[in-house]
């Protein structure tokens, strides 16, 4: 399974942003899915988590009420829509997938990752 990332870029603070996950040649469908994100000389954190069994979502609280993550069925994607971006959201932002007996919280939760997409928020 490969995970593809895209829709970073260069945003003004306040701006939006919309992420989003594609896994070739498989669903996420019976799988949890996460995006977690690196910034510079940090150490990845997560920032979003959904369980396939329940629905259910957790955000860190750095982004909760600002970031939403979604599933597109139709298109296969998992989307993380950003809003009232700040430049402490400047990363690298990595999705994932895991099995749904897992967490989703932990990067050990999850055994696919995507190459990273860099979000830039400037002040």
């Amino acid at each position: 399974v490969q995970l593809q990332a895209y829709g970073g870029g260069l945003v003004q603070a306040g701006g939006s942003l919309r992420l989003s996950c594609a896994a070739s040649g498989r669903s996420f469908d019976y799988y949890n899915v996460g995006w977690f994100r690196q910034a510079p000389g940090k150490h990845r954190e997560f920032v979003a988590g959904n369980r396939w069994l329940d629905g259910s979502t957790d955000y860190s609280d750095a982004v909760k009420g600002r970031f939403t993550l979604s599933r597109d069925k139709a298109k296969n994607t998992v989307n993380l829509q950003m809003n009232n971006l700040k430049p402490e959201d400047t990363a690298v932002y990595y999705c994932a997938r895991g099995g749904s007996w897992s967490g989703v919280r932990l990067r050990t939760d999850y055994n696919y990752w995507g190459q990273g997409t860099q979000v830039t928020v400037s002040s």
